[in-house]
């Protein structure tokens, strides 16, 4: 029998779709405009149900886990935006294997892995967000990423079928993957990690964590580091070599503190932001010839 997705989206609307529903709280940098239709995602089914009607019915789909990475239009999205959070954050450990689902906070998966002894993810401790969101753009810090430690990836393909990748399938690299290209949606992954001691592990999490806090304009909101690193090069170190700490462009600012982060100094715009990156980008390719690949995620008005 055919799929009657007008009846399944009126149903879905109907008893969990929230409307015009204001993103700027869920992201990082606190700008971006409202969702037209958000939902809290409780199970991979619910997920799989709603994408599957969105796209039948031409209705763009944004996946937003921790909104530590992007930077939204300030019109908002005028389509679906499917949320991964605290409904969909469900840990499990079995002997070196962590499993959990995509809107598992980083912070909370590296220390859920300490607590158990386990060796890996202390790199992932101070960034902040979340498991999905990490493995679609492979984050790492301080010599660590998340394909030294992801044994399998689950992904839902642009048929709402599920799918398990293995590490090499993913084919994570430098703030890259397989799952971004083709704009899979993320459900969850295996982690392999290895037996050690939960002290030195707590200790080294504390020694990032108080790298971070002496680095990082971490009192401001702001989506990590804005630039890739140029091969080569590091971009905080180019934009700061430019003479650019401390432009700003409204609220956006570049920071004082770590020239690779904007920040947010109260009541910035994205369209601030985006004309901060464009000024920086000039500045840097005029003085050394090189070009800053923005690595937070803009995102358009249409979603995904």
């Amino acid at each position: 029998m055919p799929v009657d997705h007008q009846l399944a989206w009126n149903t879905l609307r109907a008893q969990r779709v929230r409307e015009q529903v204001p993103l700027k709280p869920l992201l990082s940098i606190r700008t971006g405009g409202p969702a037209r239709y958000f939902l809290e995602v409780e199970n991979a089914q619910e997920a799989a149900l709603a994408w599957r009607t969105a796209k039948a019915l031409d209705i763009p789909v944004l996946f937003l886990g921790n909104g530590s990475t992007l930077l939204l239009e300030d019109e908002g999205c005028p389509g679906l935006v499917i949320h991964f959070g605290e409904g969909f954050a469900r840990m499990e450990i079995d002997g070196d294997r962590l499993t959990a689902q995509s809107g598992v906070t980083l912070k909370t998966l590296a220390y859920h892995a300490a607590d158990h002894g386990l060796v890996g993810l202390a790199f992932a401790a101070g960034i902040p967000g979340s498991l999905g969101g990490a493995l679609m753009m492979n984050a790492g810090a301080y010599n660590g990423e998340m394909s030294q430690v992801v044994e399998s990836v689950t992904c839902m393909d642009l048929e709402g079928r599920t799918i398990t990748l293995s590490r090499e399938q993913a084919q994570l690299s430098y703030r890259h993957s397989r799952m971004m290209d083709e704009h899979w949606m993320v459900l969850g992954a295996s982690l392999r990690l290895s037996a050690g001691s939960k002290d030195a592990l707590y200790a080294t999490m504390a020694e990032f964590q108080a790298m971070r806090r002496e680095k990082q304009p971490l009192a401001w909101p702001s989506a990590g580091s804005f630039f890739k690193r140029p091969k080569g090069y590091f971009a905080g170190a180019l934009i700061e070599q430019a003479g650019l700490k401390g432009l700003s462009v409204g609220g956006a600012q570049v920071s004082e503190k770590h020239a690779g982060f904007f920040i947010n100094t109260g009541n910035a715009t994205t369209k601030d932001f985006l004309e901060l990156k464009n000024q920086v980008q000039q500045k840097v390719m005029e003085r050394f010839g090189v070009a800053l690949e923005p690595e937070v995620r803009i995102i358009k008005g249409q979603g995904e």
